[in-house]
């Protein structure tokens, strides 16, 4: 009997800025049920990596497949349809609108109602429930009617959460989810990713400096150094390997 692909998988994906190669052939497959911590220094090309993934960024050369299907040459809004879904390093919201319309679209865009029926769908009961649903999730339910750009930040990064989970991907794609949120605002974000790793038929990438929050969270750690793959394993396994706490870790030895 054939295995069924992997849900998200790179092929000796490869992006080159003029001379500076900054991901360098990586071939790595991510299997649903599991969360894979993506680490290494600064400029190691995690964020570019995420970024060729969800098509942000054109690759070089290499393929990127979603559930088998090559999705290369996809742009951006096309992965997400097909169930790619990416919280960015910085928030990326509809500023001038409020918290729930901002969920409230992304569940139109979910169920492909589109934003040419904005009048209809605001007097939608179910679809305004459904976003006060995912509101209550992120502990933004008494802040629904603020303009996104009203929030602190820790709540716009909350929102964007809301948002990446109105939309019901296949991928959640985290890029340093907590980043810039007060001690007591983490919580609710990793209480968030911890209850979609769960969900066995979801796959979870995580881009994260923490390693608390790593070594907690993740059943997979891939290290990048220079663009390439320089380990992949087991959490403990890779935490453990000397080389890897000195150079690609910061971690003394």
């Amino acid at each position: 009997m054939r295995a069924a692909p992997a849900t998200l998988e790179t092929i000796d994906l490869t992006i080159r800025f003029g001379g500076h190669v900054a991901v360098d052939r990586v071939s790595c497959a991510f299997e649903p049920g599991t969360l894979t911590a993506i680490v290494g220094p600064n400029g190691a090309g995690k964020t570019t990596y995420f970024n060729l993934i969800s098509g942000q960024l054109e690759a070089s050369a290499g393929r990127v497949r979603l559930g088998g299907e090559d999705i290369t040459a996809l742009p951006a809004p096309l992965r997400t349809r097909r169930g790619l879904g990416r919280a960015f390093q910085l928030t990326n919201l509809f500023p001038n609108l409020s918290v729930q319309e901002n969920v409230r679209l992304a569940i139109q865009a979910r169920r492909g109602i589109g934003l040419n029926f904005w009048s209809i769908a605001s007097r939608d009961r179910a679809l305004v429930d459904e976003a006060d649903a995912v509101l209550e999730r992120v502990a933004l339910a008494e802040k629904r009617f603020q303009i996104a750009s009203s929030l602190p930040h820790g709540d716009q990064r909350k929102l964007e959460v809301g948002v990446l989970i109105a939309l019901d991907p296949r991928v959640y794609m985290f890029d340093e989810p907590t980043a810039g949120m007060s001690v007591d605002e983490v919580p609710v974000i990793l209480d968030l990713i911890r209850e979609i790793r769960a969900d066995r038929s979801r796959t979870v990438l995580l881009v994260e400096h923490k390693m608390d929050v790593v070594r907690e969270l993740s059943d997979r750690i891939i290290v990048l150094h220079n663009g390439r793959l320089a380990a992949d394993g087991e959490p403990a396994d890779v935490i453990a390997s000397p080389v890897v706490q000195q150079a690609y870790l910061g971690v003394e030895a």
